[in-house]
């Protein structure tokens, strides 16, 4: 099996765990927050929480694009992070941020925000990114734990995981095309091309 297929199953299984202890332990299921803050009838609370999740994860993927541009910290990150993406094929990416978005924000969002709350599973969220070893690990954390602030924050707004989940998988699926496309530091010709100007 590709790597990036044992990693969309590693993810595949923690969903399933994740359902089965919302069900066995809570008696609910870890897709509908219980007290949202805002009360919305029927489905909509669903189709609220799709479409601000769409939005959101739209607008964190344009804004990448414009972070590696502009600042130092974000082109390292964008440097240290492309590894992750340089061999994955495009199937991979969709399978890794399809399966990465529905494990993680059955976990975090689903079964730890109604327990412990929206500001400590962003930190969890964080804390749980802080694998990458190079000097930017610290602005992943820190991007990390807003990002689940973000998603936590749309979850217990509509009562939805719909719209968590879409943001999480648009902004894996954009930034991963992103790292495996563009190089932020593109190698250049010897002496810029000054010699065959010159010639």
């Amino acid at each position: 099996m590709l790597r990036w297929g044992r990693v969309a199953v590693a993810y595949l299984a923690a969903s399933v765990s994740a359902i089965a202890l919302a069900v066995f332990w809570r008696g609910a299921s870890p897709f509908v927050y219980a007290e949202p803050w805002l009360t919305l009838p029927g489905a909509l609370g669903h189709t609220y929480s799709l479409v601000i999740g769409l939005a959101l994860g739209g607008a964190v993927a344009f804004s990448t694009r414009i972070f590696v541009t502009r600042y130092a910290w974000a082109r390292n990150l964008h440097r240290e992070l492309r590894p992750v993406a340089r061999d994955l094929s495009t199937a991979g990416i969709g399978a890794v941020a399809a399966f990465s978005a529905l494990g993680e924000e059955l976990w975090f969002r689903g079964i730890l925000q109604p327990w412990i709350g929206l500001w400590l599973q962003a930190a969890a969220f964080g804390i749980v990114h802080a694998q990458l070893r190079g000097p930017s690990r610290w602005a992943w954390i820190s991007w990390a734990t807003i990002m689940g602030l973000a998603f936590g924050a749309v979850f217990a707004l509509t009562g939805s995981l719909a719209g968590p989940i879409a943001a999480h998988a648009v902004i894996n699926c954009l930034n991963l095309s992103y790292l495996k496309s563009h190089d932020p530091e593109p190698r250049r010709r010897a002496l810029g091309g000054l010699l065959s100007q010159r010639s």
